[in-house]
């Protein structure tokens, strides 16, 4: 097993726990005091692109991620001439050919196109507690950056205050406040999408957003995710609740109905419950079956108003990522998300989430394949979204190009989420009224905080880039969670911008899988991306065996 380095001296980061692939420690805390990489750049900002001291230092890389198979052992190309996809307005010169020029503007979509900002996206915030507590933070955030958010499952039917009739729908305040949230600063940029599994579907979400909201909103099907192959899973500590969620129709564990297992709660041998949603598809026996059922329910959707619909699909294995690919594209989605084994969650069980389905490098290897295959026979292949362990702007431009033409974004769950928590934690103590509110989680400001100042304008670096879009009376309504998820973005999308004009890629279109190479052998068998020393090889003895003296004098003579 691949153990990740905790500390980066160069940049000044420290893991608390245990590193994943992503950088992110495995067990990512909301009260957490810092300080990785991505808790750090979600208050410095672009700043921890480089090495920390300037001018005292000298800074080596330890190129110490080429074991094993991971994002991580992929490296990307650079090149030493030429420009390719520059905006319009903008010619080859070098004054033009710089990195803040890279447009990294993004869309998705089969018939209805939706424009983002930035190519990454947030994974399904759905009904775990700590989506509904910084919720504020991340959908004003997204809204702010302009890139997609979800809603996951489960929302309505985990609120109290939801009325359901008839087994459908008629009040939903808190999936209402969600969207609500995003669409008071959406600026035509992004989007807001609404997750739906069995129960929701049974619950008529689908019905009650589109009367509702109508095409403001994307809607979901759920095949599954990278962090489990069950259901949605949360975990509360009231009987109350729990026999509520019974009462909803959920699968509740143990059981509380039972005279034991509520004696046993009373009595304090047991102190939580852990709610579980259903399996799709479980009647269902072949391909074709679920082809039929899928089919059936996307006609469904458009029927009632969607025009925009995506699918989500985990990590399981070669026949339903096929079916997933082919089925979407058939249906005419507009978009796809491939969330590899690697993916974060709000609860599932452990030893699930480390032993089971395909790798992200695998399972979005294998898309571009499958992809590949669909494209070849002149189908429209639907556009894809990579998730699973991702968080760096170097995941962003390697998911990217792994899976070019088809992939227009990463998925980010954690990640995005991150800065969400330190906000909120900073807005707790320099505002103690709103402690409550923003669910503060420290005392005083941590340590890595003070070293960059005691006020909001001195420690976030994007905090007037944010007063600038909303205007000086509207940043007292902006909590800084959402400040502090612009200034890591920020930092994500001039990294990304960095790695594409080296790369001589100065749109997201002109990235390619060329753009990569395997920094083992392992990894080219199984990405298809060669070896470091075997990519332009031949081009470079070509050169080597030119005589160029004679070519000079051939092209004079002309």
């Amino acid at each position: 097993m691949i153990e990740w380095p905790k500390s980066n001296d160069a940049i000044g980061t420290v893991n608390r726990g245990n590193p994943a692939e992503s950088g992110l420690c495995t067990l990512c805390r909301a009260d957490c005091k810092g300080r990785c990489e991505t808790w750090l750049s979600s208050l410095k900002g672009r700043k921890i692109l480089y090495p920390r001291d300037f001018g005292i230092v000298t800074a080596g890389s330890s190129n110490t991620c080429h074991v094993g198979l991971s994002y991580n052992s992929l490296r990307i190309q650079g090149y030493n001439y030429g420009a390719y996809g520059l905006p319009n307005g903008l010619s080859n010169s070098p004054d033009d050919c710089i990195f803040p020029n890279v447009n990294i503007e993004t869309e998705f979509g089969n018939e209805v196109k939706t424009k983002c900002r930035i190519p990454i996206m947030t994974g399904a915030l759905g009904s775990t507690f700590i989506a509904a507590k910084y919720w504020d933070s991340f959908a004003i955030g997204a809204a702010l950056i302009g890139i997609p958010i979800v809603v996951g499952e489960n929302v309505v039917g985990v609120d109290r205050e939801a009325v359901i009739k008839d087994g459908k729908v008629v009040k939903a305040p808190e999936l209402d406040r969600r969207i609500e949230t995003y669409l008071r600063y959406f600026d035509g940029y992004g989007a807001i999408i609404v997750q739906m599994n069995v129960e929701d579907t049974r619950n008529g979400v689908a019905e009650y957003v589109i009367n509702k909201y109508g095409e403001k909103v994307i809607i979901e099907l759920k095949w599954g995710q990278g962090a489990k192959d069950i259901g949605g899973e949360i975990q509360v500590d009231s009987l109350g609740y729990a026999l509520f969620l019974k009462d909803r129709g959920y699968v509740v564990d143990p059981d509380p109905t039972k005279p034991e297992v509520q004696k046993a709660f009373e009595n304090g041998a047991l102190k939580a419950f852990a709610r579980h949603s259903r399996l799709g598809y479980t009647d269902l026996s072949s391909p074709e079956a679920v082809r039929e059922n899928f089919m059936e329910s996307v006609a469904y959707l458009r029927s009632i108003g969607y025009k925009r619909i995506s699918l989500k699909t985990g990590s399981y294995g070669m026949e339903a990522l096929a079916m997933a690919i082919k089925f979407a594209s058939d249906a005419g989605l507009d978009l796809l998300t491939v969330d590899g084994s690697g993916g974060g969650t709000g609860m599932s069980p452990w030893n699930m989430m480390e032993t089971w389905g395909v790798p992200s490098i695998l399972l979005h290897s294998k898309t571009y394949e499958y992809a590949s295959i669909l494209a070849s026979r002149g189908e429209r292949v639907v556009d894809i979204a990579f998730a699973g362990g991702l968080a760096r702007e170097d995941h962003i431009f390697k998911a990217l190009a792994l899976g070019a033409p088809f992939t227009k974004l990463v998925c980010m769950g954690r990640a995005v989420m991150i800065p969400g928590f330190v906000g909120s934690n900073i807005e707790g103590v320099l505002r103690p009224e709103r402690r409550k509110v923003v669910n503060g989680n420290w005392d005083d400001l941590a340590p890595a905080v003070k070293e960059l100042g005691s006020t909001p304008e001195e420690i976030f670096a994007g905090y007037y880039d944010v007063q600038k879009k909303v205007g000086e009376d509207e940043m007292k309504n902006i909590p800084f969670g959402a400040i502090a998820i612009w200034t890591l973005a920020d930092k994500l999308a001039a990294g990304l911008q960095q790695l594409m004009a080296g790369a001589r890629k100065f749109s997201l279109p002109e990235i390619s899988r060329k753009d990569l190479f395997s920094g083992n052998r392992e990894t080219e068998k199984e990405t298809g991306i060669p070896f470091i020393t075997d990519v332009l090889d031949e081009q470079a003895k070509n050169i080597l065996n030119t005589d160029y003296k004679v070519y000079s004098q051939k092209k004079g003579a002309l």
